[in-house]
């Protein structure tokens, strides 16, 4: 009995390890969110206040902060910019191409491919999803299900930054004796599309940024680079 817990002790570390190992990338930016999302509600909290003691008005908590209209717009406003940057991309490189660049496929693959080079249908392994093995709706769906489910993430987290930031300008309005604006009224204002356009700009000229800089430039051992030894022509090769 003691020599079997002995053995089974070592693959339950091995395991927790290879978890990690397995899984290091999605942990990374998890918890890198979380810190950054904390950091957020933290300095917002503490602008936030500064605006209220200016205006002469109360001040709150942070927990009261991270369940204003306020905080949520400034997080909506930077999560469909992102999700919207994905939804491009995806979609996009399917058909557009970037001569030299690892972010692109290569240059004879423009479309959606055939069946046998997507593995789908009869063509399907033993280790494919099951839909990739079914036919018909089920096929199709899943052929598209990271361009829909990014694009699903983009439209609602923009239909909430529209919302919280009709509710966060009418607050401003109201401070400054002014009629509040209606949300059909608030997506024609200055303020949404101002709110939108400068994260829309940013997240666009990255990954132009990237799609033309990984021609030239290399990181070594990175999937998002070519080889180091690459040429600057070869398209769509991962180091």
């Amino acid at each position: 009995m003691t020599e079997d817990s002995s053995r089974t002790t070592p693959p339950t570390r091995r395991g927790l390890r290879g978890f990690v190992r397995d899984n290091g990338l999605g942990l990374f930016f998890t918890a890198a969110f979380l810190l950054a999302l904390v950091g957020q509600a933290i300095a917002g909290h503490a602008d936030f206040n500064n605006q209220m003691a200016a205006d002469q008005l109360q001040q709150i908590s942070l927990g009261e902060y991270v369940t204003t209209s306020d905080f949520a717009v400034d997080v909506s406003e930077n999560w469909q910019s992102e999700y919207l940057q994905f939804f491009l991309y995806v979609g996009v490189t399917v058909w557009l191409l970037q001569r030299g660049s690892p972010e692109s496929k290569e240059l004879h693959k423009a479309g959606t491919e055939f069946d046998e080079a997507q593995l789908v249908g009869e063509h399907a392994k033993e280790s494919s999803p099951r839909w990739a093995k079914a036919g018909g709706w089920r096929r199709a769906v899943y052929s598209h299900s990271l361009l829909l489910v990014m694009g699903t993430v983009f439209v609602l987290s923009w239909l909430v930054q529209s919302i919280t930031g009709t509710a966060a300008y009418n607050e401003q309005r109201l401070r400054q004796l002014q009629a509040p604006l209606s949300w059909a009224d608030y997506l024609g204002a200055a303020d949404f599309w101002n709110r939108t356009l400068q994260n829309w700009q940013s997240e666009l000229l990255a990954v132009a940024s990237m799609a033309v800089l990984s021609i030239y430039l290399r990181q070594r051992g990175s999937p998002e680079s070519k080889p180091v030894g690459a040429a600057h022509g070869a398209t769509g090769v991962e180091g």
